[in-house]
């Protein structure tokens, strides 16, 4: 059997019976406040009155209509917002005193009906009383209860829209917040390819510019060899390093960009990521069509710089990729069995969170000592 929830049509009523009666008080500060800007010394005083009442009004409609709004408006705006919804409270508030009088009203004639009195009153003498008088009389009842709580309901809806509107950011404020949050994402894309370029510049330096040091000593050894057998291992050793160094290119040229991304897409290049690791990788694809390019290769870099992390430090003897797919964003998370402890601020976790919110998408990292790790990217992909 169901049951009717009726404690939050209760609590919006409150709230709006609330209003009605601030109503009253808003309206005589709104006419002091009007006349008291007149006067400059005053109106550092009436902004901040304004204000109070405004944060009021905020707290009631959280409590109450469940509609939460920004902090961050002007005082100015706060004062014509109170003037706006002072009309609309006052609205409310005759609709309850409509309420009051029908309900007054109702049991008035009710009694009259109980105790055989004329409706209305009256001369009882010489009235007859006719049978349709009460079903009448009900359905009216019924027609101006149900007007009454559709007005209340219009009622909220206007208080939710005034709140929105002026408590809310306006077109420019929002175009200046859009305008930084750009300038802050071409900030991160700038730090990103920083971070690549020093990367890459570390893979050469660490990595190929050593072995191709080791290999012109073991051709200068050789050449200078006494003996040809001695001349023949050392060349051996010489090929050995060449096949090393070609292995070495190929793999910052894979961490630069992985062929795979152009041929494949993200699937292809993520199979290829896990069948290059040294720690075993299970991938679990949901994608059924290729998403853009650009945001394919984001999700490869995060994989891969992932993977890495958890083969570098987190000794982990498993790690598992899940990509899928929920409306205009694409998820990607990477979880390994290891010891955990893996920091957001740390130089990896740090660029791939540049890197993710310079596409407008979100980063997460969840590392507790002892583990699991769970790295977490939400890109989107519309």
């Amino acid at each position: 059997m169901t049951t009717v929830d009726l404690r939050r049509p209760l609590r919006v009523t409150a709230g709006l019976a609330l209003g009605g009666l601030s109503a009253f008080a808003e309206v005589v500060f709104v006419v002091a406040a009007t006349l008291a800007l007149a006067i400059p010394p005053a109106r550092p005083a009436v902004f901040a009155a304004a204000r109070w009442f405004a944060e009021r009004e905020r707290s009631r409609l959280w409590r109450h209509l469940g509609q939460a709004t920004p902090d961050d408006y002007r005082a100015g705006r706060a004062l014509r917002y109170l003037a706006a919804r002072s009309v609309v409270g006052g609205l409310g508030a005759g609709i309850f005193v409509l309420i009051a009088l029908g309900l007054v009203t109702a049991a008035i004639m009710g009694w009259q009906q109980v105790t055989g009195q004329p409706l209305g009153g009256g001369d009882p003498i010489g009235r007859d009383r006719d049978w349709y008088d009460a079903p009448g009389l009900l359905l009216i009842g019924v027609l101006l209860l149900f007007l009454a709580v559709q007005g209340l309901i219009g009622v909220a809806a206007l208080e939710r829209r005034l709140a929105r509107h002026f408590f809310g950011p306006t077109k420019q404020e929002r175009l200046q917040r859009r305008v930084d949050a750009l300038t802050h994402s071409r900030a991160e894309v700038v730090e990103a390819v920083n971070d690549e370029r020093r990367r890459i510049e570390r893979d050469l330096h660490d990595g190929v510019q050593q072995r191709i040091v080791s290999l012109g000593v073991l051709l200068g050894r050789a050449r200078r060899a006494s003996s040809p057998e001695q001349a023949a291992a050392l060349l051996r050793q010489a090929h050995e390093e060449t096949q090393l160094t070609l292995q070495e290119l190929r793999d910052v040229a894979w961490r630069v960009y992985p062929v795979a991304l152009d041929d494949g897409g993200l699937g292809a290049a993520l199979e290829a990521l896990a069948e290059r690791s040294s720690v075993p990788v299970g991938l679990s694809y949901a994608l059924e069509e290729r998403v853009d390019p650009a945001t394919e290769t984001v999700a490869y870099f995060v994989a891969s710089e992932a993977v890495t992390n958890a083969i570098k430090h987190s000794a982990a003897s498993r790690i598992e990729i899940a990509v899928a797919r929920s409306g205009r964003m694409l998820t990607m998370t990477i979880t390994d069995d290891g010891v955990g402890g893996a920091r957001a601020a740390g130089n990896g976790l740090s660029g791939l969170a540049r890197r993710v919110g310079a596409a407008d998408g979100a980063f997460t990292v969840d590392s507790p000592p002892g583990g699991p790790t769970v790295v977490r990217a939400e890109l989107p992909c519309g």
